[in-house]
C-alpha cells in the first residue's frame, strides 16, 4: 500500500511539473508532447535501471567507488599539505567534545576535492576519454529525442563538466543557436553539477564512513545523469523549437580546445582553474551564510522578538525552529513542494526549507545544512533531498551563465538575458521531477 501510495504522490508530483512547464510556455501549440513523453520515460527507464536492476546497479556502484577511491588520494595530497586535519580538529576544538564540524569538513576535504578532481577533469579531456563520453550520450538524445547536435552535446556535457565549461564543448555552434536551444543550454546547466563539486558533495555528505560515501555517490551520479532528460523536456517545453531539424545530417562533432600541450600542462591548468573554483566557492559560501545571519537577525532578534512571532513559530513548529527566520519561511513556502517530490511528512518543513535554500542562495549551502540535518531525517527524505539539491539551479547562476556564455558568443547576450529566469525554471522543475521520480522508486 505504501508503495502504491508513493507512485500515486510521485504522479501528481510529475503533472504538476509539467503543468507549470505548460502554463509559463512560450509557445503552448508547438509542444512537442512526443519529445516530452520520451524524456520523462527516459528519466524514469534509467532511474529504475540505476537503482532497481542489478547488473546496472552493480556498474554504477563501480563507478560510484571510483570516486570513492579517487577521494582517498585527494585526502593523501590534502594531508601532505593541511596536516592531520582530525588531530589539527581535535587540538583546536578538542574542549567542546565536537572536533569534526562542518567547517574542517569543508576545508580540509571539500575545498581539496575541488581542485583535485578539477586537475583530472582537465586530463581526462586532454587524453580525449570526456569527450567520447559525452558523444555517446549525445549520440542517444539525438536519436531519442530529436535534438539537434549541438544541443545534444551541450546537454550531455553537462552531466560531466560545469555550466560553465559545457558551452565551450558547442563554442562554434553557439551564435548560430536559436532561442530553444539556447534555453536548452542553459537549462541543462542549471539543473545537473560540475564532477569536481559533484565528487566535493559526495566527500561532504558522506564524511570518514566509507558505506555513506557510496550510497551517496550512486545517487548523486544517477540524479545526475536522468536530470539531462528532464532538463531537456523543461526547456522544450517552456520555449518550444519551431525550426525544421534535420536529423540525417547533424554533427556531433567536439571542437578540439586548448587542454594543454602535454599531460602535465593539462594537469596544471585543471590545478589552476580548481583553485580558482575552490576560492569562489569558499568565499561565496562566507558571504551567503553571513547574509542569512543578517536577515535572521533582522526577521527573529528584531521583529519576531517585538512583535511575539517568535513563540508563536516554536509553538506551531513544536520547537522544531527557534523562531520567526528565514528558514522557517522557506519550510512553510516550499513544504508542498517536498511533498509532491515524495518526502516523508515529518520531515517537509525542514526539506522545504532546504529546498528553498538551494533556489534563493545555491546548492553548496543547502548541502551544508543537510548535512547537519541528515541524522534527524528518514533515510527516504534524506535520499529524496540529495537528489533534489543536486543542481546548480539558483539565482546565482543566472548572472555566471550570461557572464560566461556571452564572453565567447557577444551575439548571443539579449537572449542570454532575457531568458535566464526561464532557464532557472527550467533547472529547478528539472531537479525537482528527478526527485519525484527517485521517490516512486525508493
Amino acid at each position: 500500500m505504501d508503495t502504491l501510495m508513493g507512485i500515486l504522490r510521485g504522479g501528481i508530483g510529475m503533472a504538476f511539473f509539467i503543468g507549470i512547464c505548460y502554463i509559463l510556455s512560450s509557445n503552448r501549440k508547438n509542444i512537442n508532447w512526443k519529445l516530452v513523453g520520451i524524456g520523462i520515460t527516459m528519466q524514469v527507464v534509467l532511474a529504475f535501471a540505476i537503482l532497481k536492476i542489478p547488473f546496472v546497479r552493480i556498474i554504477f556502484d563501480a563507478i560510484a567507488r571510483f570516486f570513492v577511491v579517487v577521494l582517498d588520494f585527494t585526502n593523501a595530497g590534502a594531508e601532505f599539505v593541511l596536516g592531520n586535519w582530525p588531530a589539527v580538529a581535535q587540538i583546536v576544538d578538542g574542549a567542546s567534545g565536537e572536533p569534526f564540524t562542518i567547517g574542517y569538513v569543508f576545508i580540509f576535504k571539500v575545498l581539496p576535492t575541488i581542485i583535485f578532481f578539477s586537475a583530472l577533469s582537465s586530463l581526462l579531456y586532454y587524453l580525449g576519454i570526456l569527450q567520447l563520453i559525452i558523444k555517446g550520450f549525445a549520440w542517444v538524445m539525438t536519436r531519442l529525442m530529436g535534438l539537434t547536435g549541438a544541443e545534444s552535446l551541450a546537454a550531455a556535457a553537462n552531466v560531466f563538466i560545469g555550466q560553465t565549461e559545457a558551452p565551450l564543448v558547442v563554442k562554434p555552434y553557439l551564435e548560430g543557436m536559436s532561442r530553444s536551444e539556447i534555453l536548452c543550454l542553459m537549462t541543462g546547466g542549471m539543473a545537473t553539477i560540475a564532477g569536481s563539486v559533484f565528487a566535493a558533495y559526495v566527500g561532504f555528505l558522506g564524511g570518514d564512513d566509507p558505506v555513506a560515501k557510496q550510497m551517496f555517490a550512486t545517487h548523486l551520479l544517477t540524479a545526475s545523469i536522468i536530470s539531462a532528460p528532464a532538463a531537456i523536456v523543461a526547456a522544450k517545453m517552456l520555449f518550444p523549437e519551431t525550426r525544421e531539424i534535420d536529423l540525417e545530417h547533424q554533427k556531433l562533432d567536439i571542437p578540439r580546445q586548448d587542454a594543454g600541450n602535454n599531460v602535465l600542462d593539462a594537469i596544471s591548468t585543471g590545478t589552476t582553474d580548481g583553485v580558482k573554483l575552490a576560492v569562489n566557492v569558499g568565499a561565496m559560501l562566507l558571504v551567503f551564510i553571513a547574509f542569512v545571519a543578517l536577515v535572521n537577525y533582522l526577521l527573529q532578534d528584531m521583529l519576531g522578538a517585538w512583535t511575539g512571532l517568535n513563540d508563536w513559530v516554536s509553538e506551531i513548529t513544536s520547537t522544531q525552529y527557534e523562531g520567526f527566520n528565514l528558514e522557517f519561511i522557506l519550510g512553510v513556502l516550499f513544504a508542498p513542494v517536498a511533498w509532491l517530490i515524495g518526502v516523508e511528512s515529518a520531515d517537509l518543513m525542514v526539506v522545504g526549507q532546504l529546498l528553498g535554500t538551494k533556489t534563493t542562495i545555491n546548492e553548496f549551502v543547502a548541502y551544508a545544512n543537510l548535512e547537519g540535518l541528515k541524522t534527524s531525517m528518514s533515510s527516504k527524505s534524506l535520499v529524496i533531498t540529495t537528489y533534489a539539491l543536486c543542481g546548480f539551479a539558483n539565482f546565482g547562476s543566472i548572472g555566471i551563465q550570461i557572464g560566461g556564455i556571452s564572453a565567447i558568443a557577444p551575439g548571443q547576450r539579449k537572449n542570454l538575458t532575457e531568458l535566464g529566469v526561464k532557464a532557472l525554471i527550467g533547472g529547478t522543475i528539472a531537479c525537482f521531477l528527478t526527485a519525484t521520480v527517485a521517490g516512486m522508486l525508493l
